[in-house]
Formats: C-alpha cells, sequence, structure tokens
C-alpha cells in the first residue's frame, strides 16, 4: 500500500475517562516525576547597617613660608622703581605739578581719623539727616588702637600724642553716636499725640 492511502490513526493518550475512570487501554508508564513547589521566603531580611567611615581628617592650614632678608630687599626695590616711575609719568602730564609727599606716621593717623569721622556721620551736609556706618567706624577706631598697641616705645612724643588723642576723640563721638541711636530707637515706639519722636542719625547697614 502506498504510504498515500494509509490510514490516518488518532491515538487517544489520556489515561481517565470522562466519568474519571482508568480507561483500560491507558499507557501504562509512569507519569513524570512530580515536583513539589520549593518554598521561597519573601520576608525581608534585616540588612547589617555598615558603620561610617571617619570622615577625613582635615589637613592642617599651611603657614607662609619665611621671606629672606633677599626676598624682602628685591620687593622693596621694585615696588620704589615703579613708584619713581608712576611719579615722573604724572609730572610729565601734569607739568608744574608738585612731587607727591611721602607717607608718614601722622598722614598714616589722620587718614583712619578721617574714615572713621565720616563714618560716623560728620561729613553729612547741614539739613540732612546723618548717615552713619556704626560698624565701619567701630572697626576704624579698633584700628587706631591695634596701631597703638603696636608701636608703644618706638613713637616719638608728638606722634604718642597724636595718636592719643584721635582715639580719645573717636571714642567719645562713637559713644555720642549710639546714644543718639538708642534714644532714636526708643522714639519710635508710640508716641503721644501732638508730640513726635526726634529725628536721630540713621544706621547704614
Amino acid at each position: 500500500m502506498s504510504e498515500q492511502n494509509k490510514p490516518f490513526v488518532v491515538t487517544d493518550r489520556r489515561k481517565f475517562t470522562m466519568d474519571g475512570e482508568l480507561r483500560p487501554d491507558a499507557d501504562p508508564s509512569p507519569e513524570k516525576e512530580h515536583r513539589e513547589p520549593v518554598a521561597v521566603d519573601t520576608e525581608p531580611k534585616p540588612v547589617a547597617a555598615a558603620s561610617p567611615e571617619p570622615p577625613p581628617a582635615a589637613e592642617p592650614e599651611s603657614e607662609l613660608p619665611p621671606l629672606t632678608s633677599e626676598q624682602t630687599e628685591q620687593a622693596r626695590v621694585a615696588y620704589q622703581m615703579t613708584s619713581d616711575r608712576l611719579d615722573t609719568a604724572i609730572r610729565a602730564a601734569n607739568p608744574g605739578a608738585a612731587h607727591p609727599p611721602a607717607m608718614t606716621f601722622d598722614q598714616l593717623v589722620q587718614s583712619v581719623y578721617m574714615t572713621a569721622i565720616m563714618q560716623l556721620g560728620g561729613a553729612t551736609p547741614e539739613g540732612q539727616q546723618p548717615q552713619v556706618d556704626i560698624i565701619g567706624a567701630r572697626q576704624s577706631i579698633d584700628m587706631l588702637a591695634v596701631l597703638d598697641e603696636k608701636t608703644k616705645g618706638n613713637l616719638s612724643p608728638e606722634e604718642s600724642r597724636l595718636l592719643e588723642s584721635a582715639l580719645f576723640e573717636l571714642r567719645m563721638a562713637f559713644l555720642e553716636i549710639t546714644q543718639a541711636l538708642a534714644r532714636s530707637a526708643a522714639a519710635k515706639a508710640p508716641a503721644t499725640p501732638g508730640r513726635p519722636g526726634p529725628v536721630g542719625p540713621s544706621i547704614v547697614r
């Protein structure tokens, strides 16, 4: 018989009938091994916290290297030569201009003194409310105090009197201004009707 004429055979491999009984012609081969499901632990387990690493130790601040006398002298000479060239250029642009005076200790004290006076409102035009930089004034006064402390025994009697007088006047002016500011702040409280509080200096912030 040719292969094309062979009957088509359907084999029923089910072991049980529709009624649940074992079929007599069922395949007697054993079923594949039935594997029990493996229980998986899904509960989260605590994880040991890693000990934090200590922060890196801060490096010590590097100190400025000491300067040699040769380096100091080279810087002084170079500065002086540059200043001289600047003076020459200024005189060339302004014929007849006087040579700028050399800086002295008196000029240094007077410069800081005038700065503090302006910060305390001393340069305010008449009729205008003073603008006071109380923090800047205190720093300028403290600057003169440091100068006084560091130059003890190295000043002439005239220089010592100038510095002492500047510090005395500035400290007294500072006290007067701070008291005026305190009165001005108190005057901002509710006042009696018809009696406005006095107008005092204002602080520059």
